[in-house]
């Protein structure tokens, strides 16, 4: 006898090999079929149950797939051991037990029969896969792992053997059906081995003989499962409408229309190759729309923060200025000031030093409330990127608890963790997990609620709205922004395809054939009317933002120049530098150290050189960084120890006689009748600025030793970024867009060499002939007015260069310094 099955669940495993003991991680049977067959493939039985959820809920992207909704299921079902009692049954009168990627459906049974302690000898009996090399070298499909031919699914192991495709998928009684049609007709062209359906040679001929025709389907009929939760999810719908009649009071439209409202959640060109916004057109876009405060949270860094801030200021000193103007005039102000809110968009994942498999995590935002917040961002951004990063940066809960200081936590996106496991995994677990953020985080903790025209975001915001009830947590309305004009979308989807190196035509969607993609133009810069028109029924997830603003405290992230602490002897220390922050000792030592190398140096010091070596010695006094002088010597004097060539200095510190003195360089500027002062100017203090060559070979073996002199986490090297150029967002766009390689080499020679300053693409599309021609050289002239005429055409040649403007100056990689370290006082 063959037992033929399949399930329908409410998601897949976190871990495939993990045991059927581990009840956590395997998902739940909702729906079971099965048909049981003899030797000879005639019928016996055939049965299908949906299962009633008990202590559970199935999630939505479950529901997409199978089309079975936890109203379906409660309504039609029946108890799990009711089902698991007649399955055993059927399982008693079976020799093999036969399906589609069987395993997988073996072992969701296995962990129900353990969930309900009811036994089973499912797991002892032998097992007959439709899904194996098997299959796969009958097929021969390609891109299997490894240069192997890939796995056949049902369908397409129903379209090889019976030339016709199965359109039924994913309901569990319509895949057993085909799936037990393509079993037996394996058997009859005897791709499985008599040693493995354990007969004799006759058996193969006998069954032909059966089955002389093509093997049919039984001829089930199947129920629409979708149709049948949507009809029952309309019918509890209209009677909870009935029930319910939700009123907004007049006085609250009234506080929603005086609400005031900012985007807490936008993505900038630091999310490279995510997001099309710069950071200056994110606060023109704030002030544009009235806002008074504006977050950045890009995605797992915050490689943008102090650009970010500096650009929000900036804008603040120009509109107080201007108002400032407009009230000495007797008129209103009109600009608006903003305060800028830091943050980032963390991957948190169960353990972020675990790089055994991949874990991205789920993407939550945290925003600083201070400057303290701040830094807790900075070292958590940190951790994820020098000890969590695996694909991606990634942190975990501990770490979020060691620096929750000064903090705001947002829920997040669809793969935030509480909207994820609401789709994935399930209610109660969600549940869990808000527990646990609200807990850590308290009335800081606010729930996310996005509505960019989806179902699932939809589905996900009815299940926040009764937990934010529920658990007296606040709602929050944002908009997931990734480019700041609505029409910038396409171009948008373009840079997500450079991105991937895809092409534009591929389908969005997942696995194989298709691409990364939103899922429409909504995930734009709304104004504040357009948010407040989204959630006019919900008013409260407007007002509330107020309250994070207020919370929130401006700072500027602006600093002196801060000095790693140089270690001197101790017969050089003075006890007043350790009260008021000092530098005496420093001078002292660097005064000592000067004369003691100009001995060497020099032999006999003159009254010039002494005179020399005391003005710069002031200069560098005054300066307050004698520090940076005994770092600069100290590692350069370590490096001629360790054999590692060291230039003999160049740019302005050659002409420094105290640098010349402490070995710094190795050109004597009072020889060579060099000045100081354009190394330092007594009348205009500055940060000294020497350049040193080390050999390629010796430079990490000088970097090792700072390293360990200052500390790994005191000694970092400096992050690069690489924009795209004009020409590169043109061969970028038409790679995308498909357009002909020698058609774009074309459009990308008619850019300027060198553009001239203050000019890109955007520019010339939009200034006067005039004005393009004052700017250029006749022969660039003709060039660029030619780029505009096919730019102004509607071929794919002027789509290109229409999408490739708004591409144009975004981030597409970051490196690293080749030379520049930075060394800090502390962590």
């Amino acid at each position: 006898m063959y037992l033929i099955f399949d399930t329908e669940t409410t998601g897949l495993p976190r871990s495939w090999s993990a045991p059927i003991t581990d009840t956590d991680n395997w998902p739940r049977c909702i729906q079971i079929a099965w048909q049981l067959h003899d030797e000879m493939g005639n019928l016996i039985e055939h049965q299908d149950y949906l299962v009633k959820p008990e202590g559970f809920n199935i999630p939505y992207d479950a529901e997409r797939i199978h089309g079975i909704s936890t109203e379906l299921a409660m309504e039609q079902g029946i108890l799990l051991s009711e089902v698991l009692e007649k399955f055993n049954i059927a399982l008693s009168k079976a020799k093999f037990i036969v399906g589609q990627n069987v395993g997988f459906d073996v072992n969701i049974m296995g962990c129900e029969f353990h969930r309900m302690n009811i036994g089973s000898d499912m797991t002892k009996m032998p097992v007959l896969d439709t899904c194996t090399e098997i299959t796969a070298n009958l097929l021969k499909l390609p891109g299997g792992r490894g240069g192997r031919f890939k796995l056949p699914t049902l369908t397409e192991l129903h379209q090889y053997l019976f030339n016709q495709p199965f359109a039924e998928a994913h309901n569990a009684t319509a895949d057993v059906e085909a799936t037990t049609r393509c079993f037996l007709e394996l058997i009859k062209r005897e791709v499985f081995t008599k040693e493995e359906l354990d007969v004799t040679p006759e058996y193969f001929r006998s069954f032909r003989e059966k089955n002389l025709g093509e093997i049919q389907l039984i001829g089930l009929k199947h129920i629409n499962l979708k149709q049948a939760s949507d009809e029952i999810r309309a019918r509890l719908k209209k009677i909870e409408q009935e029930e319910v009649q939700t009123t907004i009071s007049e006085e609250v439209k009234s506080d929603l229309k005086d609400a005031a409202f900012a985007h807490l959640h936008n993505h900038t060109q630091f999310s490279v190759l995510q997001s099309t916004i710069a950071i200056n057109d994110l606060v023109k876009a704030s002030a544009k729309f009235k806002m008074p405060a504006v977050a950045m949270t890009d995605t797992g860094n915050m490689m943008g923060a102090f650009h970010f801030v500096s650009a929000v200021l900036n804008h603040n000193k120009t509109a107080e200025s201007k108002n400032k103007e407009l009230v000495e005039n007797g008129e209103e102000p009109t600009e608006t000031v903003i305060k800028p809110i830091v943050g980032c968009e963390f991957n948190i994942c169960d353990d972020h030093k675990d790089k055994t498999k991949k874990d991205n995590g789920y993407q939550v935002v945290l925003l600083a409330k201070n400057k303290n917040g701040y830094h807790n961002l900075a070292k958590m951004s940190s951790i994820a990127y020098t000890d969590g990063f695996y694909y991606v940066p990634r942190i975990d809960r501990k770490i979020v608890e060691q620096y929750k200081e000064d903090i705001i936590v947002l829920s997040g996106n669809l793969y935030g963790e509480i909207p994820s496991k609401i789709l994935n995994v399930g209610e109660s677990q969600a549940e869990e997990a808000l527990i646990w953020w609200k807990d850590q985080f308290g009335f800081d903790f606010y729930l996310e609620l996005m509505r960019h025209k989806q179902e699932d975001e939809n589905r996900v915001n009815q299940t926040l709205i009764a937990f934010a009830k529920k658990h007296n947590v606040k709602l929050i309305a944002t908009n997931n922004t990734y480019y700041v004009n609505k029409e910038d979308a396409n171009a948008h989807d373009i840079l997500l395809c450079v991105k991937d190196g895809e092409k534009q035509a591929t389908p969005i969607g997942r696995g194989r054939g298709y691409r990364y993609g939103m899922p429409n133009q909504e995930y734009y810069f709304k104004s504040g009317d357009e948010m407040k028109q989204l959630f006019a029924d919900l008013p409260e997830a407007i007002i509330n933002i107020q309250e994070i603003i207020d919370k929130t405290e401006p700072y500027s992230l602006y600093r002196d120049v801060l000095l790693p602490k140089f270690k001197i002897p101790d017969e050089f220390e003075v006890e007043e530098d350790k009260l008021d922050g000092g530098v005496r000792g420093e001078n002292a030592y660097l005064k000592h150290l000067t004369m003691e190398g100009a001995k060497k140096r020099y032999g006999e010091i003159t009254p010039d050189i002494q005179e020399r070596l005391d003005f710069e010695l002031l200069t560098i006094s005054n300066s307050g960084y004698p520090g940076y002088f005994l770092i600069v010597q100290d590692f350069i004097a370590e490096a001629r120890k360790m054999d590692v060539s060291v230039g003999p200095g160049r740019g302005s510190a050659a002409g420094s006689a105290v640098a010349y003195c402490l070995g710094i360089t190795n050109i004597d500027p009072i020889k060579y009748d060099l000045l100081f002062e354009r190394f330092l100017n007594p009348d205009r203090v500055s940060m000294p600025d020497i350049d040193i060559d080390f050999d390629d070979e010796g430079r990490g073996r000088v970097m090792d030793y700072v390293i360990n002199k200052y500390g790994s986490n005191q000694v970092a090297q400096i992050i690069t970024y690489g924009k795209m150029a004009t020409k590169s967002a043109i061969r970028d766009t038409a790679r995308v867009l498909d357009l002909p390689l020698f058609e774009a080499d074309r459009i990308a020679k008619l850019i300027p060499g060198m553009m001239p300053s203050k000019w890109n693409l955007a520019r010339f599309l939009a200034e006067d002939e005039s004005e393009v021609k004052k700017a250029l050289r006749s022969e660039e002239f003709d060039r660029v007015k030619e780029l505009i005429e096919i730019a102004n055409s509607e071929d794919l040649a002027g789509e290109t260069i229409q999408q490739a403007k708004v591409l144009e100056g975004s981030m597409r990689n970051t490196g690293i310094h080749a030379c520049g370290v930075i060394i800090t006082p502390d962590d």
